[in-house]
């Protein structure tokens, strides 16, 4: 049967067991910590881009910078009514009737 001393080196044996899979598990809970910083900060340059970005498109869109960018590069001048021309279409032919079989 088991005697004292067997119960002691089960025990101890059960002990360091134990600490090892403690160790075990802070060590793979550090890896996925360090893990997850890299990632967050990751997400915090990519907002920060996208806030960049969307600041940008806001000040291409808007009308004024558009019309200024037309007149300058493009050589562009806003349409008038005194420049305005209109085409008049001719009038459709009337359908002529089909001869039939």
């Amino acid at each position: 049967m088991f005697t004292r001393a067997h119960l002691h080196i089960v025990l101890m044996a059960l002990l360091v067991l134990c600490g090892l899979s403690l160790v075990t598990a802070q060590y793979r809970a550090r890896g996925l910590f360090m893990d997850l910083e890299q990632a967050q900060g990751k997400t915090r340059g990519l907002e920060v881009e996208w806030n960049q970005l969307s600041l940008e498109q806001t000040n291409y869109s808007r009308h004024g910078l558009i019309e200024g960018t037309a007149r300058r590069e493009l050589r562009m001048q806003p349409a008038t009514p005194a420049r305005t021309e209109y085409l008049v279409l001719p009038a459709p032919l009337p359908a002529q009737p089909r001869a039939g079989p």
